[in-house]
């Protein structure tokens, strides 16, 4: 049987997931995205799991697309191209719309090159921390095609307009030092803390209210987008089912009982 292609561990209420491919440097595949929807769908479903921390095996983060997909594209009967590439694309957007839109906080533990979709995964994490070996290259233009894997939405987001088009026109390689003054990192780790380190900072954030948690990223997600009113609005919703959960009633109990008894 062969070896899984994305590993799934949970300890201390932390999931790590690592593409394991090392020998392609991680590039995903279409077995290894199978893989790794049905290892977010898991812990999407999974309320033991609080946080995440996404990495890769080896001296690579993720290579991007996979070589062999594109020259099954290139190899494809001219009247099947389109539907095929269409069809790909789909699998690509349910990947990254389950990851960035995941009820719980992502770090992406960066431990080599992540280059083209490996660049616009780390980004559809939530945090990005990173090693001295990490690099960050938005490749795609000098493949003929555009970024696919949310690159053109996220990277803007984190860098600014401007900057963003010249590291997707350049598809230049922005090491380290560089990809964290520009915001694309969060922060930095040695290479033999890396791992330990995310898993850290995902035990800290995942400590809270998963309910407020889930509602408060599902918000955040979409506040560029939408008008000061509309936030106001689903933030009202979304405090209605807090109010409910039993962290909130918890939380309280707490509070009120610690403030009677200094009383």
């Amino acid at each position: 049987m062969s070896e899984p292609l994305v590993l799934l561990e949970v300890s201390d209420q932390v999931a790590t997931l690592t593409l394991n491919r090392p020998d392609k440097r991680n590039a995903m595949s279409d077995g290894m995205r199978t893989e790794f929807i049905a290892a977010l769908e898991r812990i999407a479903a999974d309320q033991a799991i609080k946080a995440v921390v996404l990495t890769g095996a080896g001296k690579g983060f993720c290579a991007g697309g996979d070589i062999s997909g594109m020259q099954q594209r290139m190899n494809a009967p001219a009247g099947e191209v389109g539907f095929n590439g269409w069809h790909r694309q789909q699998r690509v957007h349910t990947t990254q719309a389950l990851l960035h839109t995941l009820p719980k906080p992502v770090i992406a533990a960066v431990n080599g090159a992540a280059s083209g979709l490996g660049a616009d995964t780390a980004l559809a994490c939530d945090f990005v921390i990173a090693s001295e070996a990490a690099s960050f290259t938005w490749s795609y233009i000098l493949r003929g095609i555009i970024p696919d894997g949310g690159g053109m939405y996220f990277l803007p987001r984190r860098v600014g307009l401007p900057r963003a088009k010249e590291l997707i026109f350049s598809g230049r390689q922005v090491k380290v030092d560089e990809a964290l003054a520009l915001g694309i990192v969060d922060r930095k780790a040695g290479a033999d803390t890396l791992l330990a380190d995310a898993q850290a900072w995902a035990r800290e954030l995942g400590r809270g209210s998963a309910t407020a948690l889930a509602l408060s990223k599902t918000i955040l997600n979409q506040s560029f987008e939408l008008s000061a009113h509309d936030v106001f609005a689903q933030g009202s919703q979304a405090q209605g089912i807090c109010y409910t959960s039993s962290e909130h009633r918890a939380a309280v109990e707490a509070f009120l009982a610690k403030s009677a008894s200094k009383e």
